[in-house]
Parts: C-alpha cells; sequence; structure tokens
C-alpha cells in the first residue's frame, strides 16, 4: 500500500514537473527556494509560492520537503559535509602556521565557489528567521570545532582572539559588506582572515 501510494505520488509530480527526475526536481526546488528566499524574504515565502514558481501543486511539493525548514536544512547539507571533511583534515595535520592558513584559504574558497555565494547571500538576508534553526546551531558548533585547532591553550588571549575572528572575519564581510563585489568580497575577506590566522604575540 505504501509503495503504490508513493508510485502515484512520483507519478503525479513527474507529470506536473515536465517529467524531471526526483534529484532534478529536488535540485530545482532548492534553486527557486533559495531565490525566493533571498529577494522577499524567508518567512515572507510561502511553500504554495514556490510550488507556483515551479509549476507543480502543493501537495507534490510535499513529496520532496514538507516545510521550509526542510528545504533550507537540505541546502546546508553541502556546508555540513565540507566542515566535516576541513575538521577531518586539519586534525591530521601537525599544528603549524602553514596549516591555519591553508585550513582558512581552504574555508575561504569554499564559500565563495558555486552556489555557496548565493547561501550566503541568503543567510545575510535573513538572519533573525534563520536564528533559531536547527542547521545554523550544527554548523556554529563546527565553526568553534574548527577554530579550536587554530589556538592552544597557552596562547596570549589576544592572540586566541585574532586567530578565532580569522573564520568570522570570511562571514561577516558578507554582513557587514553587502553591496560590494563578490570579487572584492572573497580578497578582502581572505586578506584580513590571514592577517588574524597569522597572530603570534600580544
Amino acid at each position: 500500500m505504501i509503495m503504490s501510494e508513493r508510485t502515484s505520488t512520483e507519478s503525479a509530480f513527474a507529470t506536473e514537473a515536465g517529467d524531471e527526475r526526483p534529484r532534478d526536481t529536488r535540485a530545482r526546488i532548492q534553486e527557486i527556494a533559495l531565490r525566493l528566499f533571498t529577494e522577499q524574504g524567508y518567512e515572507a515565502t510561502s511553500l504554495r509560492e514556490i510550488a507556483e514558481e515551479l509549476g507543480v501543486t502543493k501537495a507534490a511539493l510535499y513529496y520532496h520537503f514538507k516545510t521550509k525548514e526542510d528545504i533550507v536544512a537540505s541546502m546546508m547539507i553541502d556546508r555540513v559535509t565540507f566542515m566535516d571533511s576541513l575538521i577531518d583534515w586539519v586534525r591530521d595535520q601537525p599544528r603549524s602556521p602553514e596549516v591555519r592558513r591553508e585550513a582558512i584559504r581552504r574555508y575561504a574558497d569554499w564559500l565563495h565557489a558555486g552556489s555557496q555565494t548565493q547561501i550566503m547571500r541568503f543567510m545575510e538576508r535573513n538572519q533573525t528567521a534563520l536564528k533559531e534553526h536547527p542547521t545554523m546551531g550544527q554548523m556554529r558548533g563546527k565553526m568553534l570545532t574548527l577554530m579550536g585547532f587554530f589556538v592552544d591553550s597557552d596562547d596570549p588571549l589576544t592572540v586566541r582572539l585574532k586567530r578565532t575572528l580569522a573564520v568570522f572575519a570570511l562571514h561577516a564581510v558578507w554582513f557587514m559588506m553587502p553591496d560590494v563585489t563578490d570579487a572584492e568580497r572573497a580578497d578582502t575577506s581572505l586578506k584580513v582572515a590571514l592577517e588574524l590566522i597569522d597572530a603570534t604575540d600580544g
């Protein structure tokens, strides 16, 4: 019974969405939702609007995502996966200035690659609405884990603070300078982050 209902839903969605494969349709939903969330706000955008933009019914959209929170969580999967891989890489390296700088470069490059630019812009414009989203808490935890590899307990407080702020600098640029070009944002944030991560004294 469950299988027949699932097949029925899949068929209905495929008909409405132009026979797209589920994976392609899912990506299309994410793309449209990201644009609408950014343009008109997360709270102001409904699932019905997303479905209408996609050209399917709200019921068909439910096959992939039951809530807006589910859509956001799906868009953050790549972020979580990347953070896990970066943390694993740093954990296997010796604690050195070179490793710290390389970790910052990898993180900066990833933040400005592909759809991450659009996701960061979406996050910048929906800070209040996303504050309590479960995925945001998960990402904050991973950022803290990463920053923990950049400092030692016997480092002066000013050194610990500067190296910690190196990671925040890569994010803060989106909120502090939303109107500059993507290239300016990437170059400026990396330059500041590298200066901070190189802190060696008070």
